[in-house]
């Protein structure tokens, strides 16, 4: 829900495998919540306005395609006419929940399915933390399907330490009101694809397991995406979860090499580039008292993140996925990015799950990601206030 006046209500591998993936698609599900829904939610519109500063994206070089000037274009047109189709892989936890909170909010883009990995906490969580937040804003026309419950080779232990055994800070919310849906989540990408052929925007906010199962049962997927932007990584090796790798890249490793290899083209938003764009806590902290039902819930499950912000990290909340969405959603944003080739590390003693970026194209290898540095801090922060209802 939105507090204050002013708002508009939102609209509210194999042979048998590749059959599947040839069947007519079903009927658009509708994007319209009845008028008594309970939960229909006031969501605030979002307004493409250009923020003092802020840069255009590189107009010389996603898949073929780096988000240049003709991507904002389409942004123009999707305000006007149809939206982009934006499908998520995630696994919420607190950060990805404020992310999904920021893609419901926005008018520009039409999040056509949420695919949940494990990673912050095993996939029984995770997908339940995805039903739930569909529910707070009154998006169950939004299917969810879950992925693989672990990485393709090597177990990994999860984040709990930071978002609470379930994912949510152990706040004992509610069940959720309904169940995931029963393709798994690497068929669902595949079907999407084709459905919005040249059009689909992906955003990876965790591992990336799911991704590359798709990837192996279809090695043509990366020519139907559009743009893809991960959420992953520390481009100087300044990691989280180890001292040299970050949590989403270090979880499943393989499979990040799996999806970096396959895509030519990858927009990177790292660790690194969180902790230069931390969000104010003092002020983070009273948007969260907003008079809506968003604000309201994610006050209560961010409690044990920010409280850990408090301990820690200078009085600054480390949102990472928020800023990974805040690129996807406003390129436009964007004041620095830099083009590297960048492998992931799979072997090494300390520094397995690392990335590692050829800062001075010494391999020879291409550019295959376009790593962002810096973003308008002011456009963050309002893209927060907005998906908060604390406009």
């Amino acid at each position: 829900g939105s507090g204050g006046g002013g708002v508009s209500a939102m609209e509210g591998a194999t042979a048998l495998t590749w059959t599947y993936l040839q069947r007519p698609p079903p009927p658009d599900p509708p994007r319209h919540l009845p008028e008594c829904q309970p939960l229909t939610l006031l969501l605030p519109l979002l307004r493409p306005l250009r923020v003092q500063g802020a840069a255009l994206p590189n107009p010389h070089t996603c898949n073929g395609h780096l988000p240049g000037p003709h991507f904002v274009a389409d942004l123009k047109t999707a305000t006007m006419t149809k939206k982009i189709p934006l499908l998520i892989d995630t696994d919420p936890g607190v950060d990805d929940a404020l992310a999904l909170l920021m893609a419901f909010a926005d008018e520009r883009h039409d999040v056509v399915a949420l695919t949940i990995a494990a990673g912050n906490v095993g996939l029984q969580y995770t997908v339940r933390n995805a039903l739930k937040l569909c529910d707070i804003v009154g998006r169950t026309d939004v299917p969810v399907f879950a992925g693989s419950p672990d990485p393709l080779l090597h177990p990994s232990v999860d984040a709990a330490h930071v978002h609470g055994r379930d994912g949510y800070g152990d706040v004992d919310l509610p069940p959720p009101s309904r169940q995931a849906d029963a393709e798994h989540a690497a068929l669902a990408i595949l079907r999407l694809s084709h459905e919005h052929a040249g059009e689909l925007m992906l955003v990876m906010l965790g591992p990336l397991t799911n991704l590359a199962l798709a990837l192996k049962l279809d090695p043509t997927l990366p020519q139907r995406i559009k743009r893809i932007v991960v959420m992953g990584g520390a481009v100087t090796c300044h990691g989280n979860i180890t001292p040299a790798a970050e949590f989403n890249i270090a979880f499943d490793p393989e499979a990040a090499h799996v999806v970096f290899t396959a895509f030519p083209h990858l927009l990177v938003s790292d660790w690194e580039a969180t902790v230069a764009h931390g969000l104010p806590l003092t002020e983070a902290e009273q948007w969260l008292g907003a008079d809506s039902d968003r604000a309201r819930f994610y006050e209560l499950i961010s409690r044990k993140t920010r409280g850990l912000s408090e301990d820690s990290k200078g009085g600054r909340w480390y949102t990472a996925d928020a800023l990974a969405m805040a690129w996807a959603l406003n390129p436009e944003g964007q004041l620095q990015v830099e083009s590297r080739p960048l492998n992931v590390e799979l072997n090494g003693t300390f520094s397995r799950g690392a990335t590692i970026v050829d800062w001075n194209r010494q391999t020879g290898q291409p550019d295959n990601c376009d790593l962002l540095m810096a973003y308008d801090q002011g456009r963050f922060e309002a893209l927060v206030r907005q998906a908060l209802g604390a406009d």
